[in-house]
């Protein structure tokens, strides 16, 4: 870490730390040696001169505060020097005219720098705020309930302060079934929004059509595989864009789950009879979102059993290849096997933070996971609100 790069994260933390304090802490500080150190400097020996330090309760103040307090902080400063200069009779001298003269300048940088600071913080708040809306146009939450089904999930992205990256999910009502995608764009982070964006709309423009599932994922094939060569600057990068995706359909009146797989880590099937953890391996798998088209491929949908009380978790690699400090895979069916009594929402939680603490807290990939169970009746919900 570079010497600027600590300067500036012990200032900020300083900064949080001073703001998380009571009010009247916040000047205890400062206004403390704007007192203190003129009266010192009236008992010190002649030799002996600390009103040069008042520039430290500017300085501290300019750490957590904004212009109009500095510049307060810094005027009281600057009096504080006065007033020790008259009290010694040395207002006049050179020494303490340069000092006054200073102080002046750098409370004048201090009450400028905290103006820009804010007017950056202002900002930050804008970006931040349209980020948040964009994320959640883009990816949106998924629903608690819908049809006889409740979901829980959890998502990080591999770059900070991001909501979004290049692991997708979402979920659909059609009458008689819930859909829900769960997918992965090739690369990470804020570089593979835009893909995440092509295939979510494409699901979500198909998924309430009342056709069979490997007709829906065709459709949302050929409007990836379109979307992802627009949007391509070269050829040879459209070819190597594509999404690993699973697509299920979970009839509210079948105990069974239909699920087609393009190339995607098959979902676990957690049984509440006898807590085991399945994978629901798919005998025919298609090839990647955005590769269909140009091998002509056709989808066949694998049916597995789902019933009451059954729960799915659906991942990304970003939980199942996650490394420890060893390069040893997160052993993710054994450990959901153990947590398979668990309802989806402390599930979710078990898993996010024992992935955590298996990688040594830092996730390097997006990660998404999901949790299904099925409840029992389907409940009184509309097609639309699961959207």
């Amino acid at each position: 870490m570079s010497p600027a790069s600590i300067t500036i994260s012990v200032a900020e933390t300083v900064r949080s730390s001073l703001r998380a304090a009571p009010h009247w802490l916040w000047l205890a500080g400062p206004l403390l040696l704007i007192v203190a150190i003129p009266v010192a400097d009236a008992f010190l020996p002649p030799d002996i001169h600390l009103a040069h330090l008042l520039v430290v309760a500017v300085a501290v103040t300019a750490v957590a505060f904004g212009p109009w307090l500095t510049a307060l902080v810094g005027a009281l400063a600057v009096l504080a020097l006065v007033a020790a200069g008259t009290v010694r009779h040395t207002l006049t001298t050179e020494s303490v005219v340069v000092e006054i003269a200073a102080l002046v300048a750098v409370c004048a940088f201090l009450v400028f720098f905290t103006y820009l600071r804010g007017r950056r913080d202002q900002e930050l708040v804008h970006v931040r705020s349209v980020s948040d809306a964009t994320q959640r146009v883009v990816l949106r939450p998924l629903p608690e309930h819908a049809g006889p089904i409740s979901f829980a999930s959890e998502y990080h992205s591999a770059e900070a302060d991001t909501g979004i990256g290049g692991d997708l999910y979402a979920a659909a009502r059609v009458p008689g079934s819930t859909r829900v995608l769960i997918g992965d764009v090739r690369g990470k982070g804020l570089a593979s929004i835009s893909d995440t964006a092509i295939v979510l709309g494409a699901f979500r423009a198909a998924a309430h059509r009342p056709v069979p599932l490997p007709e829906l994922v065709a459709y949302i094939e050929d409007a990836v595989g379109w979307g992802l060569a627009e949007f391509s600057g070269l050829e040879e990068d459209a070819a190597e864009r594509f999404v690993t995706a699973a697509v299920l359909d979970i009839p509210d009146d079948e105990p069974v789950v239909h699920v087609v797989s393009c190339g995607h880590p098959p979902p676990l099937l957690l049984r509440h009879l006898n807590g085991t953890a399945t994978a629901l391996t798919v005998p025919e798998p298609s090839p990647p979102l955005g590769l269909g088209v140009a091998i002509d491929t056709t989808y066949a949908a694998a049916t597995f059993p789902f019933e009451h009380g059954d729960r799915l978790v659906l991942y990304t690699d970003g939980v199942s290849e996650a490394r420890n400090e060893r390069g040893v895979f997160y052993p993710l069916t054994e450990r959901v096997a153990a947590w398979a009594d668990q309802p989806p929402v402390p599930l979710v939680e078990s898993l996010t933070a024992d992935l955590r603490d298996y990688v040594g807290g830092r996730l390097h990939d997006d990660m998404a996971v999901i949790v299904i169970q099925r409840d029992g009746a389907p409940s009184e919900q509309s097609p639309s609100e699961a959207a």
